[in-house]
């Protein structure tokens, strides 16, 4: 369920957008506030390489 304070990152626009954006398999969220979501590739990008390090060990 869609909530008014959901942020999401466009990988079409590369912009944050509100929940009326554009579709699901298009964006990365939801995230709690803006910021947050203009970060998204650099979270991925941590994620990705923190799973990197795990699988390594």
């Amino acid at each position: 369920m869609a909530h008014g304070n959901e942020y999401y990152f466009c990988l079409n626009h590369h912009r944050v957008e509100g929940v009326d954006g554009c579709s699901a398999p298009e964006r990365l969220g939801p995230y709690p506030d803006e910021a947050t979501a203009a970060r998204a590739l650099e979270i991925v990008q941590e994620r990705n390489e923190a799973a990197d390090e795990y699988d390594e060990s």
